[in-house]
C-alpha cells in the first residue's frame, strides 16, 4: 500500500523522532526535539507557489498553525507565477537547513516537467519530499440541459456517444496542461474516443462556459464543483480517482464506469531543498504527519474537497516518480508543450 495505516504511522514516527535526536547529537547539531526550530527573528517559512486563498494556500496556513507548538514560528509566503514553477524554483535555491519548505503539487512535480521544454529545477534531484498533504479528486460534470439534449447520464453513455459521433463533443479546461486537460486526454486515450479540447484562461472561465452551454463538459476540481453540484446546476458523472470520494459517495469512479487504468487527482505535499540532513527531514515528517492525522486538520482539508494523505518521505518520493511517468504518457498523447 502507498500510505501507512494511521497506527503504523504513529509508531514509525516515534521511532523516527528518537533516531533524529540521536543522529543530531552525533552530527553536533542542536537537538530539534529540545528546542523549537522557528524563532521570531528567523521563522520557518512555507512557500506556496500560487496566489493566496486557494486550497494549497489555505492548507499551508492550517499546517503552519498546527505545527507551531512544536516547531516554533512558522509563516507562509506566496510566490505565484509560471504555473507554480517560480515558487518551487525559489525553494530549490534555499539553504538545506529545514527552515524553508514549499508546497509542491501535481503541476509542479509531475505535469510541468513533462510539459515545459526547459525548467529551472529538477523535480527529483532538487527536492527532498517530506509528506503528501492531500489528494483532491477531479469530477466529470455536465449540465442538466446537456443530459436532456444528448441522453448522456453516465461515462458509459458518454463513451458510446463519442464512438458513434467522433469529434462532436468538446470539453473545457483551465488551459493547456491543466489538470482538467490531462484528465480529458487520459479519457480519450483509455476509452479510444475523440473529443475536442477547448482551453480557457483559468478553471473558473472554463466552468462558466459549461454552465452557459458554450461547451459540453469539464473535469473540474471537486472543491470548485461542489457548490454547483449541490445547487443542481452541474451533474456529476464520475470522479477521477481510483476510489470513490467521501464527499460524493454515490458517484462512481471513471474506472468503475468501464474505463480501465484511470486515476487522476490534484495532489500536493511539502518539500525541502535537496541535501537537507536526514534528522531534520525526519523531525519535519514526524511533526507534520502528526498534525495531518488530527481530526481538526482532516476536517479542514475535507472542506477543501480533499482527504489527508500523510506518508513517509520514501513513500512520497515513490509516488512522485510514478506520477511523473504517468503524466509523461498523458502529455505526449495530448501533444501539449510550453516553450
Amino acid at each position: 500500500m502507498l500510505f501507512q495505516k494511521e497506527d503504523e504511522v504513529v509508531n514509525t514516527n516515534r521511532r523516527a523522532l528518537l533516531s533524529a535526536v540521536a543522529s543530531l547529537a552525533v552530527l553536533g547539531l542542536p537537538s530539534v526535539s529540545a528546542a523549537q526550530m522557528g524563532t521570531g527573528s528567523k521563522p520557518i517559512k512555507i512557500t506556496v507557489p500560487y496566489p493566496p486563498g486557494g486550497p494549497l494556500d489555505v492548507s499551508a496556513r492550517a499546517i503552519a498553525e498546527a505545527v507551531s507548538g512544536e516547531l516554533g514560528n512558522v509563516i507562509v509566503e506566496n510566490r505565484p507565477g509560471a504555473g507554480g514553477n517560480r515558487g518551487v524554483t525559489y525553494l530549490a535555491m534555499q539553504k538545506p537547513d529545514g527552515m524553508n519548505l514549499c508546497v509542491g503539487a501535481v503541476a509542479t512535480h509531475a505535469i510541468n516537467p513533462n510539459l515545459f521544454k526547459k525548467l529551472p529545477y529538477d523535480p527529483i534531484k532538487d527536492f527532498q519530499p517530506i509528506t503528501l498533504i492531500s489528494l483532491v479528486p477531479n469530477v466529470l460534470v455536465v449540465t442538466p440541459a446537456f443530459i436532456e439534449r444528448t441522453g448522456i447520464k453516465s461515462v458509459k453513455d458518454l463513451v458510446a456517444y463519442c464512438k458513434k459521433n467522433p469529434g462532436q463533443l468538446n470539453y473545457a479546461s483551465g488551459g493547456n496542461g491543466s489538470g482538467g486537460h490531462m484528465a480529458g486526454e487520459l479519457l480519450k486515450k483509455r476509452a479510444g474516443i475523440s473529443m475536442v479540447h477547448i482551453p480557457y484562461a483559468g478553471a473558473a472561465a472554463a466552468k462558466q462556459s459549461v454552465l452557459a452551454g458554450q461547451t459540453d463538459l469539464i473535469f473540474d476540481n471537486l472543491a470548485s464543483a461542489t457548490a454547483n453540484i449541490k445547487a443542481g446546476t452541474l451533474v456529476p458523472l464520475a470522479v477521477t480517482t481510483k476510489e470513490r470520494t467521501k464527499a460524493l459517495p454515490d458517484v462512481p469512479t471513471v474506472e468503475e464506469s468501464g474505463v480501465r487504468d484511470f486515476d487522476i487527482s490534484t495532489w500536493y505535499g511539502l518539500f525541502v531543498p535537496a541535501k537537507t540532513p536526514a534528522p531534520i527531514v525526519k523531525k519535519l515528517n514526524v511533526t507534520i504527519v502528526k498534525a495531518l492525522n488530527s481530526d481538526a486538520l482532516k476536517q479542514r482539508l475535507a472542506r477543501l474537497g480533499g482527504e489527508a494523505r500523510p506518508c513517509s518521505p520514501q513513500q512520497f518520493s515513490a509516488f512522485i516518480k510514478s506520477e511523473l511517468a504517468k503524466y509523461a504518457e498523458i502529455v505526449k498523447a495530448s501533444g501539449a508543450k510550453v516553450d
